[in-house]
């Protein structure tokens, strides 16, 4: 079978489906917008086009949202028929609609090691490659990213298809463990060679923030800002790391309206877009920003979304965000949905039931004994996400220890987060807030 522009072999005899496919796969490189449209008309030209059936399952999936599960499972019931009709298929065909029957069960793991299975003898097939990626990113298996993009680099070339794409992931599976000189070399020489490349800018953007790199940061995304601004709603997630690099200058207004015309421009609920807005409004209130009425808009959406527990790491966000408005019940009904999930089965019921539920009950002041604030924060990475990401989650913790007066705990949480990421106004500035309520609460 022919090799499509990605090195992926494909059953497919339509060559405008191939063309559309292959725009789509650029088009999910580069986190571009035009995406979506492009599958379309992939399957428009070819509905049996299985990689196109496939891609489209993993989208609906990576969207984390409990609505989206049928739809997954309609797209993989559909390339199971396109298989069957085509008497199995192609090799790589089969192996993208076998990690999918995975990832529909809500096993990212198993789906992601099994795309590094079938694809062991091609590990730098593009799509694949992409695929496990982004599954391992949201479980937070930051080992299994850097193993992948190392068999990946191992056969690696700049001349072969998606190079500059690829090397924009191993830029930030090796920043994600702290190689900070290594991920930058390799993130700017992804966008050298694919200035379209999003992740090896975010990657990048990463760097100068985990290093205390105000002035390069900003510098960075401002320079880059033609290429990112163009991208899908991760032009948010970019503004996101622009604008705590402004909040580490003071420069509150500036966050402020970053937050209003880039960062939350529209009161969508995909849960990388409020992961974004509350963690933001959360350090704002933290250095003593009134932020107004901003919350509100993102407490409504956590309460419509109070049951769905499809992924921990965005069902916490929405928690945070119905306690910064006040609106226990719904809290707590959000904890009890979390409680019903960790007594389930796959990734996201363990994840609930650890860190998840006790970091939730931590988060609501509804539990979470003595000795275990420090515990939790080892565990962060288990919800998935970036060391960025879930540094809210290591400074909401660290709130806690403060607020209880657990010295010992603050000492650890602030040691390991010293580890990762320089040390910034808000450590200080939560513990500040939280000695002060503990003060007021004892007079």
């Amino acid at each position: 079978m022919p090799l499509d522009a990605f090195d992926l072999s494909t059953s497919s005899a339509s060559r405008a489906a191939t063309a559309a496919f292959e725009e789509a796969v650029r088009g999910l490189a580069a986190h571009r917008p035009s995406t979506g449209i492009a599958l379309g008309r992939a399957l428009a030209a070819d509905p049996d086009h299985v990689p196109a059936l496939a891609l489209k399952g993993f989208a609906s999936l990576i969207q984390a949202r409990e609505e989206l599960a049928a739809p997954a499972r309609e797209a993989l019931a559909d390339a199971r028929r396109a298989l069957a009709a085509k008497a199995g298929g192609t090799a790589d065909e089969r192996a993208l609609v076998e990690a999918l029957a995975l990832a529909s069960d809500d096993r990212f793991a198993d789906a992601a090691a099994s795309l590094d299975q079938s694809f062991a003898d091609r590990p730098a097939t593009f799509l694949p490659f992409k695929i496990a990626h982004a599954l391992r990113f949201m479980l937070g298996d930051a080992a299994g990213m850097l193993a992948a993009s190392q068999r990946m680099m191992a056969v690696w070339c700049p001349d072969r298809p998606a190079a500059g794409f690829l090397l924009g992931c191993h830029a930030f599976a090796v920043e994600e463990h702290g190689a900070y000189a290594a991920a930058e070399a390799y993130g700017r020489q992804a966008v050298a060679m694919e200035p379209d490349d999003a992740w090896g800018l975010h990657a990048v953007s990463h760097v100068h923030e985990m290093r205390g790199e105000t002035e390069a940061g900003i510098e960075w995304l401002e320079r880059s800002r033609g290429s990112w601004s163009r991208c899908n709603n991760f032009s948010f997630h970019m503004a996101w790391h622009l604008a705590l690099l402004h909040l580490e200058r003071g420069e509150h207004e500036r966050v402020l309206r970053l937050y209003d015309q880039e960062v939350r421009p529209a009161p969508t609920d995909d849960f990388r877009d409020m992961a974004n807005a509350v963690s933001l409004l959360w350090r704002l209130e933290r250095l003593g920003v009134d932020v107004g009425g901003r919350w509100a808009e993102l407490a409504e959406i956590a309460r419509r979304r109070r049951a769905d527990t499809t992924l921990v790491f965005a069902s916490l966000h929405n928690l945070i965000a119905l306690v910064a408005l006040g609106d226990r019940p719904a809290a707590a009904e959000l904890v009890m949905a979390l409680q019903v999930r960790a007594q389930g089965s796959g990734d996201q019921a363990r994840v609930a039931a650890d860190p998840g539920l006790p970091l939730a009950r931590a988060i609501t002041g509804m539990g979470g004994e003595r000795g275990v604030l420090d515990r939790l924060a080892a565990a962060l990475p288990q919800l998935g996400g970036s060391n960025a990401q879930r540094d809210l989650f290591v400074l909401a913790l660290a709130e806690t220890a403060s607020r209880r007066g657990d010295a010992p705990a603050l000492r650890a949480i602030g040691a390991a987060r010293r580890r990762l990421k320089a040390e910034d106004r808000l450590i200080a500035a939560v513990d500040g807030r939280a000695s002060s309520a503990r003060l007021r609460a004892h007079r």
